[in-house]
């Protein structure tokens, strides 16, 4: 598999664009033109005009500010909380790690996205909200696959040694398993927020995430479903950045999982 190059220069120029397009894109987001009401992609709007007559690129770059926060920070702390939640259980082993299995197991009874839609329908949906909801759902795998690689870490002989000479064991879990577990954590993190992207855009269709005036891709995505058949370019633009930041994350996760593989097949 040859290097993702065009899957990253696609990122770095969908989250430039999204951060510092408004200072080159100065139309408003918010503003309400009764006399621009779904305008098809022109020069003076390149995307079109929704329903309400907003600009939908000022749009699609607003809400892609909401839709990456909450995709790399789900992400961030669903995979941080499986890698130290993981390591410890493959280290401690025993009850601790009986509890982590059952905890894990019950987290998936429940399919991740049914399990979403319950946890949101109880409370008001923000952008923190969110972000505590999908990171908490997002855990258990990068969980299980640092517990497995802890395992192999833990009959390595210099844990052993470590361990006759009673080095305090949060040392060796900071000192030792991290950094040996911290190519998982980056495989999982970069495939996490992708999903959680998706999971967001998801939510924010059905009416149960971001909420106005707040925006994200999935709730522009969402506004565009009942004007489809007049207006393609509404449901369009927004799901093409979707589908966009999240092919481009999901080749880059690929190929670094792809990478790991080799290092492993190599050792």
């Amino acid at each position: 598999m040859s290097q993702p190059r065009f899957s990253i220069a696609t990122l770095i120029f969908v989250v430039l664009t999204v951060f510092f397009g408004q200072y080159f894109y100065t139309q408003s987001p918010f503003l309400l033109n009764e006399n621009a009401i779904l305008l098809s992609p022109s020069l003076e709007h390149i995307f079109g005009t929704d329903r309400l007559g907003r600009d939908l690129l000022a749009r699609i770059i607003e809400g892609g500010k909401t839709s990456l926060i909450i995709g790399v920070a789900s992400a961030f702390i669903a995979s941080l909380s499986g890698l130290i939640l993981g390591s410890i259980a493959g280290y401690f082993r025993g009850k601790v790690d009986k509890t982590f299995v059952l905890v894990v197991d019950l987290f998936l009874t429940f399919p991740t996205f049914f399990l979403l839609l319950a946890l949101v329908s109880y409370v008001n949906a923000s952008l923190w909200v969110l972000i505590f909801i999908i990171s908490i759902t997002g855990w258990m795998s990068t969980a299980r696959l640092v517990r497995s690689e802890s395992f192999s870490i833990t009959t390595k002989p210099f844990i052993k040694i470590l361990n006759i000479a009673n080095v305090s064991k949060r040392k060796i879990i900071l000192k030792y398993y991290l950094p040996l577990l911290a190519p998982i954590f980056l495989v999982s993190f970069t495939f996490g927020v992708g999903g959680a992207i998706l999971a967001e855009s998801g939510l924010s269709f059905l009416g149960l995430g971001i909420v106005a005036p707040q925006m994200s891709w999935g709730t522009i995505l969402s506004n565009g479903k009942e004007v489809i058949d007049i207006a393609w370019w509404v449901s369009f633009f927004p799901g093409a950045a979707i589908f966009l930041i999240t092919f481009s994350i999901m080749n880059i996760s690929n190929y670094l999982q792809q990478q790991l593989n080799n290092k492993e097949v190599l050792t």
